[in-house]
């Protein structure tokens, strides 16, 4: 059994949404589509019931959807196995996004691994959907994000406060003159573009948005400007004159999280993860 079709079928389960899914999944509805399709013909069952509006599960679809995580779960262990340095005694998958792995996961990482050489780790760097449907099904062992989901089937703990402050590329004497030229509007996730909205009402619509902090620094770099960003990410431009702090701006906080699932505590590897989480 393709276990690409068993992820794609979890994936669809989970949204009850062909359109969602491939944006998940970085595939094409069509994609999808084609693949539930070939699912449900090799099985020789109807896996969803499609409505308009609406997409169920089948009592068939639901009897496969534990068989579905078993299985991909089982074939990725058994993958990061066969990968695996035969010196090490146990693995770790990790899934971040970018930006997460300069301000916190890379310090994490180091400690885990001064701790014990014994842990091989498996580090990915994905985008919030990509994140949650991999630990969903047992690819990923532990993830780093700002936005976790709101599911019971998940433990999610706060690791992190990020302060976000205004930089530019000029010193300015005040938050507007900073903000009315080349702003950069990078997104730290849905709560802090709430708080943004609130702080700055009469902004205009930034002509310049990024998805990453890095991003952000590049084309403040190479165009001048202003942006939020994490000092961990800017200490050294700081340091260097090439950025100044807005004083004068609110800071904006925002909160990491460590998701993972219950079970996987159960692991030595991941308790050692966890410990590291404190520095310890």
């Amino acid at each position: 059994m393709d276990t690409l079709l068993l992820k794609t079928f979890l994936e669809v389960a989970k949204t009850r949404h062909f359109g969602r899914a491939a944006t998940a999944l970085f595939l094409t509805q069509s994609a999808v589509s084609a693949r539930i399709k070939l699912l449900e013909d090799s099985l020789g069952a109807e896996l969803f019931i499609r409505k308009r509006n609406d997409i169920q599960l089948t009592p068939a679809g639901n009897r496969l959807v534990q068989h579905a995580e078993s299985l991909v779960k089982g074939w990725e262990r058994a993958r990061q196995s066969v990968a695996q340095d035969p010196d090490l005694s146990a693995s770790l998958s990790v899934g971040c996004l970018f930006d997460l792995w300069t301000i916190f996961v890379d310090g994490w990482a180091k400690r885990i691994r001064k701790k014990s050489k014994d842990i091989g780790l498996q580090i990915d760097i994905l985008n919030n959907a990509a994140l949650v449907q991999r630990l969903s099904v047992g690819v990923l062992d532990i993830v780093f994000m700002f936005d976790p989901p709101q599911t019971q089937d998940l433990e999610i703990k706060q690791v992190a406060e990020v302060p976000l402050k205004l930089v530019a590329t000029k010193m300015h004497k005040s938050v507007e003159k900073a903000m009315s030229k080349n702003y950069v509007m990078v997104d730290w996730g849905s709560a802090y573009s709430n708080i943004h909205a609130e702080k700055f009402p009469d902004l205009p619509p930034p002509a310049l948005r990024t998805n990453s902090g890095e991003v952000a620094i590049g084309l403040l770099l190479n165009r001048c400007g202003a942006a939020y960003l994490p000092e961990q990410m800017i200490q050294k431009h700081l340091d260097e004159q090439r950025f100044y702090i807005v004083e004068q701006a609110p800071v904006i906080n925002r909160l990491a999280y460590v998701v993972y699932r219950p079970e996987n505590l159960e692991r030595e590897s991941m308790q050692l993860a966890m410990k590291m989480l404190k520095g310890k």
